[in-house]
């Protein structure tokens, strides 16, 4: 007797989700950035100049967050909301990396539900993980694995911290001009700044997708959006492993998976149909 929901002329199916060759070619795209980064920043001659090591080294970390974030949200299904920093909630400030056992192959996000909760990471999400994070190296546990790389915003974090250690506004000048980067500074001097933002995540995203060239044919989305990551990982476990596994690895019900993923279930079904006509007119031949 409730009142129908309002049609919002969404029909199970209509929500981007990544397909394998989509996934692939980002992914594929991602790790040779990183690659490249890191090999430039490793193979540097010992004579060259500090900040030019800096400025190598930058390029490696961004390349390998970058690589990171994409791997996690490709594979791990976990919602952008649970893996980064919401404005509007302060329980949502980002993983750490004391979140993180590599190890195990898992991650504690703050769950849709309100609770803490382990997330699966996947084999190809470590390798990529632990690269980043040995270039990284970040002071402690507590740091945002995937921190933001604003160079406004880390330039007032440096500025205030520094200041509020007693250090003058020349003094600090002065040590900001030895590196290359505030990020690099604040890596040194364990000045922690915040997690990249879910809007944040978007635009990288968006970065990516361009550089990629990947075909996209959405009409909601140019790019491929973080939470069609999710979405494509939910597509291969229903048709890999039915919708019971795939509700525990999305974190959701076994009939809101069912009834999100409903369109593969109605193309199966139209396969079984197809079969048994088939059969029945070869009987009738």
């Amino acid at each position: 007797m409730a009142p129908l929901p309002e049609d919002d002329g969404r029909k199970p199916g209509d929500q981007q989700a990544w397909s394998s060759e989509q996934r692939h070619a980002l992914t594929r795209h991602v790790d040779e950035e990183a690659r490249q980064a890191i090999e430039e920043y490793t193979t540097l001659s010992e004579e060259a100049e500090p900040l030019n090591k800096q400025r190598a080294r930058y390029k490696a970390v961004k390349a390998a967050r970058d690589r990171a974030l994409v791997f996690v949200l490709a594979y791990s299904a976990v919602r952008v909301g649970e893996l980064l920093r919401d404005p509007n909630d302060p329980r949502r400030r980002g993983v750490r990396w004391e979140d993180l056992s590599l190890d195990d192959g898992s991650m504690d996000v703050y769950r849709k539900k309100q609770q803490w909760d382990a997330a699966s990471l996947p084999d190809p999400v470590i390798s990529p993980l632990r690269s980043y994070r040995q270039l990284m190296d970040p002071p402690t546990g507590g740091w945002p694995v995937f921190p933001t790389f604003d160079q406004r915003t880390l330039a007032g974090l440096v500025k205030d911290e520094l200041a509020d250690r007693g250090e003058c506004q020349e003094a600090s000048s002065e040590r900001r001009e030895e590196y290359a980067r505030d990020l690099l500074l604040a890596i040194e001097e364990d000045i922690q700044p915040p997690s990249i933002t879910t809007d944040g995540a978007r635009s990288i995203l968006q970065r990516l997708s361009e550089a990629t060239e990947i075909d996209i044919d959405h009409p909601k989305h140019e790019y491929l959006a973080p939470h069609g990551g999710r979405r494509g990982m939910g597509e291969v476990l229903v048709r890999a492993f039915g919708y019971t596994v795939a509700a525990r690895y999305l974190d959701n019900s076994e009939e809101m998976v069912r009834e999100r993923y409903s369109h593969i279930e109605a193309g199966e079904l139209g396969d079984v149909a197809t079969e048994a006509l088939k059969e029945i007119d070869s009987l009738n031949r």
